[in-house]
């Protein structure tokens, strides 16, 4: 009979696409972060500031891509590279979310 490594939330990622995956999504729960505390109640006392039409779309773009990438190749570190950290695993949420956001968007009227 053959162990197979166990699923542990404290493990590291055994793979190089675990770690792309774990580092995307890092840098979009980063950025999550900022755009709520930082830019959003800023464009709140500055609605005609130049960086709203300059900057946010790029960052939110950004951001979103960044989520999307971290699912994506966290479900193919899973997927094909066998990968069972559980660091992996939660880094397809962030991919979910995004295409949450963009399906109901699409699908959506406004």
């Amino acid at each position: 009979m053959t162990t197979h490594s166990s699923f542990s939330l404290w493990q590291r990622p055994a793979t190089q696409p675990g770690w792309y995956a774990v580092g995307l999504a890092v840098t979009f729960v980063l950025m999550f972060i900022i755009n709520f505390t930082v830019f959003m109640p800023v464009s709140v006392y500055a609605p005609d500031a130049w960086w709203r039409q300059t900057l946010l779309p790029f960052y939110g773009i950004f951001m979103m891509l960044c989520g999307l990438a971290a699912g994506v190749t966290g479900l193919i570190a899973v997927v094909r590279k066998h990968e069972r950290s559980c660091l992996v695993w939660l880094t397809i949420l962030p991919g979910a979310l995004v295409l949450f956001f963009l399906l109901g968007e699409f699908l959506v009227p406004h």
